[in-house]
């Protein structure tokens, strides 16, 4: 229970202390934003902050901090010190950094910034890459809030029913300007996110202060608990299980949204920072209520997160509170879902220079990208092992991102003279640990298609690539002068 409480405290506190030392090196100041710049009423409009923040949040939130930290909970309680430690050292001065970015170039997508940060070469990889993550993305996306509303009302929903509803949405957020759905539906959603997480909350904390042995590690938990011994060492599995709590490439594809509706560079600590740190909070309440009902019920651990979730939201707050709770789940899928479409269709255009004004413009794009999500919801549905290749897949590609974004952002401050190693050394991590899954997993470790190596070779080998990419993208930034466009 003191670990518990210990990450969430480290939270509320890192928030204030960290996040303004990381806000210090870029002095966000009163230059005119790009929403006020470059206003099109579409993508650049001006929102409020409250407005930003809470899109933000549901943006970047997916199901990663409810779904994935039920499933990361089974590595134990040490969870409760890496989530918080990673989110403030890692995540959030990922999202920070990456959202100051956009909002000193224009606004500029993910790809754009990797161009100027890493040049045409690497950037030619990352956009392909990029574009190939976010049609994953919004694939688990379709499917998870389908397969729970299916689960929920088992027999009185359709999931093919349920993924057309989902998806009509989609398309409808991605093609109309920002403030006319996003902007609208979102404060509704946030509610739903807010009474089901404060709802949690109080229902684990009653519990728990009644029987602290709850958020401690049972015998039947440790026998099911994830180790190194059956396939589930640390790193680098922990930190691509729980990606949205601590650290998610997916969030920087995010940022340039609501950089362009941004009113002022002052509301980007909140913004960006403080929504990744909002939801550590959130990923914390629902490991400590994965956790508190593996150790009830330890049979649980066989069985699927999104299952669980059920099992949990029924057990701890009833039919009532439990169906706010899941309507609360299936809004965080949905508002990361439709702006991963959004994000897709702005950087495809910005890559391929088409102007996003002209409705039919954004319908010509959007059509293939239909298409192609559709494929991969009808694959991933196929069996219980092709949506679990989908997510292994979406999931280290995040962690590519993740390190493309940190590695892009500590190019960038070097090149300013500014203290570039407060993203360096979390890239460098995050490097390590997408080199170490590559190298490292298989099918006869449990996972998709890899190389397989024995897990310390594979550190081995890990660590050497990483330190040349940190070297070159360190001598990069001493060599080339900035980009400007």
């Amino acid at each position: 229970m003191l670990l518990f409480f210990s990450g969430i405290f480290l939270l509320i506190v890192g928030y204030f202390l960290y996040g303004r030392l990381i806000e210090k090196i870029l002095a966000p100041d009163d230059r005119q934003t790009p929403a006020l710049k470059y206003a099109d009423g579409v993508d650049y409009v001006v929102l409020p902050h409250w407005k930003n923040m809470l899109i933000q949040l549901l943006n970047i939130a997916g199901v990663g901090p409810i779904i994935g930290v039920i499933l990361g909970i089974k590595f134990g309680t040490i969870v409760f010190i890496i989530l918080p430690i990673g989110n403030l050292l890692a995540g959030a001065t990922h999202d920070f950094l990456a959202g100051m970015m956009s909002l000193r170039h224009k606004g500029a997508n993910l790809p754009t910034l990797i161009n100027l940060a890493l040049g045409k070469n690497y950037y030619r990889f990352f956009a392909v890459f990029m574009v190939g993550l976010l049609l994953l993305v919004v694939a688990v996306f379709v499917n998870i809030p389908a397969s729970i509303v299916d689960g929920f009302w088992e027999g009185r929903a359709d999931f093919w029913i349920a993924v057309g509803v989902v998806f009509l949405y989609y398309v409808c957020a991605t093609l109309f300007p920002v403030d006319k759905i996003i902007g609208r539906i979102y404060p509704f959603f946030g509610a739903l996110l807010l009474i089901g997480t404060l709802a949690m909350c109080v229902a684990l904390f009653y519990n728990v202060f009644k029987d602290p042995s709850l958020l401690a590690q049972s015998e039947g938990f440790l026998q099911h608990k994830f180790t190194a011994e059956n396939n589930f060492p640390i790193v680098p599995m922990l930190f691509v299980t729980i990606a949205c709590g601590i650290i998610s490439g997916f969030h920087a594809t995010q940022s340039p949204i609501i950089a362009r509706t941004m009113k002022s560079e002052r509301q980007a600590r909140s913004s960006f920072y403080g929504m990744m740190v909002a939801e550590g909070l959130i990923a914390m309440i629902w490991a400590g209520a994965g956790l508190a009902i593996y150790n009830l019920f330890p049979e649980l651990m066989q069985k699927a997160a999104p299952k669980v979730l059920l099992d949990v939201t029924d057990y701890f707050l009833g039919s009532g509170l439990g169906l706010v709770t899941i309507l609360g789940v299936i809004a965080l899928a949905i508002t990361s879902g439709d702006t991963a479409m959004r994000a897709l269709r702005l950087s495809l255009a910005e890559i391929m220079g088409i102007d996003q004004k002209s409705l039919k413009n954004r319908v010509l794009l959007c059509l293939p990208l239909i298409a192609v999500v559709v494929v991969l919801v009808a694959w991933s549905n196929i069996s219980a092992d092709t949506f679990m290749y989908l997510w292994n897949y979406f999931a280290w590609g995040n962690q590519v991102l993740a390190a493309s974004t940190l590695m892009a952002c500590a190019a960038w401050l070097w090149s300013l003279g500014k203290f570039g190693w407060i993203a360096a050394l979390p890239g460098a991590f995050m490097a390590f640990v997408v080199f170490t899954y590559i190298l490292w997993i298989s099918p006869d470790h449990g996972g998709p298609a890899g190389f397989g190596l024995d897990l310390h070779t594979a550190y081995a080998v890990a660590l050497a690539l990483t330190l040349v990419l940190l070297g070159w993208v360190y001598l990069r930034s001493k060599t080339t002068p900035p980009r400007k466009f």
